[in-house]
This record gives structure tokens, C-alpha cells and sequence, in this order.
């Protein structure tokens, strides 16, 4: 699959196989967050990988209220959580760059993870209040997101086709509302 392809066929998956994500695959995803751009090239993110099904369970129920609404990540071959240093941040503008050198990482850890047909799905609900202490993570470490990982299953089940709905995941921005153009 070409940059391209990866790009325009990626989309989120809620339910997955119960295969494992292949060593090398993993290696392949953890490598590609890992020569992300950042700032200064601080390198701010850290990622947790979660593979043990146990630990995966426990973590699906201690995210806190609002991250009920995931617990679809229970049965995922494995989950990252990507944290940010913010020891390692740099402010440029009055603007911190933490997060947005973390959603690089991050995205391009997914979309390496597709290129090999590993499926994903971006969340941002999780109480960190909650889930941090859960990861045992050093004071200086924000959770930015956290994203299953694994093979998709054929069938979807009924949350994911009702989240799919809700939050209209196909839907997209008209390209003159997002652009604009300065001679």
C-alpha cells in the first residue's frame, strides 16, 4: 500500500481479531512515531504498549466515567497510550508544543499500523486523573490519546456502528471551507 492508498483507506476500527500484532509490525508502528517531526525536535512523546489481555481489561475499566464509552478496547490485541513529556516541551509563540509534536507521533504510528492492516481508532475520553496513576506514569508525562490496535473483524457490532453514526466519521469538511489561498 502506497502513502496514498494508507492515507485514503485508514479509518477507525472498534472491532478487532484476536490475533496478535506481529513483533515486527509493532516494531514498524513504534519506529515510525519514534522519527516523527517535533519542535526543536524535542521528542516529547512516550508511548505505553499494552499487550497483556489482563492489563488491557483492567486499564478498559479504569479510565474513568467518561472513558466507559471506550470499553470496546477490552477485547484489543493490544492498546497504546500516547503521553508527552512535558519536561522535554518547548514554547514557541506563547504556544506549547507538546501535544501537537504527540498527535504527529502518534498519527503516523497509525498510519504506519494500516499500511500493514492493523486497525486503530484515535480516543480522547479518559479521565488521566484516573487512567495516569493506573499507568504508574512520572509527574512530568500528560496522556495526550490512546488507540487500540489490531487486525479489524469483519463484523461490526451494534456500538460501533451506532459511534460511526454519531460522531458521522465519513463526514468531512468541504475543501473551500478548510483552505484558502493568497496570491
Amino acid at each position: 500500500m502506497n502513502c496514498k492508498e494508507t492515507i485514503l483507506s485508514r479509518h477507525s476500527v472498534r472491532n478487532f481479531l484476536q490475533d496478535p500484532v506481529p513483533a515486527e509490525v509493532l516494531s514498524d508502528m513504534l519506529e515510525a512515531a519514534r522519527l516523527a517531526p517535533s519542535a526543536q525536535n524535542r521528542q516529547p512523546w512516550r508511548f505505553v504498549v499494552l499487550q497483556n489481555p489482563d492489563k488491557i481489561k483492567s486499564m478498559a475499566f479504569n479510565c474513568g466515567l467518561i472513558g466507559l464509552s471506550n470499553f470496546f478496547i477490552r477485547n484489543a490485541p493490544c492498546v497504546i497510550v500516547a503521553c508527552a513529556d512535558t519536561d522535554s516541551n518547548v514554547r514557541i509563540n506563547g504556544q506549547d508544543y507538546y501535544l501537537v509534536d504527540t498527535a504527529i507521533a502518534f498519527q503516523q504510528m497509525m498510519l504506519m499500523a494500516w499500511s500493514h492492516g492493523i486497525g486503530s481508532c484515535w480516543l480522547a475520553a479518559f479521565s488521566e486523573k484516573k487512567l495516569k496513576p493506573f499507568l504508574e506514569l512520572p509527574k512530568s508525562w500528560r496522556i495526550v490519546a490512546l488507540s487500540p490496535f489490531g487486525y479489524p473483524a469483519e463484523k461490526q457490532g451494534l456500538y460501533s456502528k451506532a459511534v460511526k453514526a454519531f460522531a458521522g466519521s465519513k463526514d468531512r469538511l468541504a475543501p473551500d471551507r478548510i483552505f484558502r489561498y493568497i496570491d
